[in-house]
């Protein structure tokens, strides 16, 4: 089951591109709010936002020898970015502080998104469910892990969180609502707001993985 080719994939819509460019403009919103956080100039934002935008994406094309990368070849996705950039920036500069709630949500956001958008990049692709439950996840969580990185920050997946679990499940529910049979539109509707669910409910209830200690 989990080392065999999915027998059909799931087709392209145009529902599914609005749901993609909906998880860039997550991630990028999320990058801004770092980069304004750190009073980086406009050129640092942009720079924050477009790796949280296109990491995973671009990890996950590159794994899967899908070159050149995807947005390469669709200016859309930069659009995307830059205009979440531009209209963030406005809406922030009018907040004195930046309540630590909208990172989380718009972090939860982009990571329950892309990780189905790479799930479902790697099912049509033609590979097992096994790689697309991992291409999920590596979607979901690398733009992050780079964020963070760039910005002097522990990322999310290497604390002990439940970050890069929620991505997981939400890849698992994806293949195994697939399989059953589910139309699209709901395959994509409950796997996304599985993973967020998880998510937000590990930050709302502080859950969080054991923590292993040697002495």
């Amino acid at each position: 089951f989990f080392f065999t080719p999915f027998p059909f994939p799931i087709s392209s819509s145009s529902f599914f591109f609005t749901f993609i460019l909906f998880s860039f403009a997550s991630c990028a919103v999320s990058g801004v709010i770092i980069a304004t956080r750190l009073r980086m100039d406009p050129f640092g934002i942009l720079v924050i936002a477009a790796v949280t935008a296109v990491g995973g994406g671009s990890m996950r094309d590159i794994m899967m020898g899908a070159t050149p990368v995807f947005w390469i070849h669709d200016n859309n996705y930069i659009y995307t970015i830059f205009l979440s950039v531009v209209v963030s920036v406005f809406l922030l500069r009018r907040l004195h502080k930046v309540p630590s709630y909208l990172l989380l949500m718009w972090d939860a956001l982009g990571l329950s998104t892309f990780t189905i958008v790479g799930a479902q990049k790697a099912m049509l692709l033609g590979f097992s469910p096994l790689i697309v439950i991992a291409m999920g996840c590596v979607t979901g969580v690398v733009g992050g892990m780079i964020r963070d990185i760039l910005t002097g920050q522990v990322p999310f997946v290497l604390q002990k969180e439940i970050y890069a679990t929620a991505s997981l499940f939400g890849a698992l529910l994806f293949v195994s609502c697939t399989y059953i049979g589910f139309e699209p539109f709901i395959v994509m509707i409950v796997a996304m707001s599985g993973a967020l669910s998880l998510r937000l409910g590990a930050l709302y209830w502080h859950l969080s993985l054991p923590i292993f200690r040697t002495k």
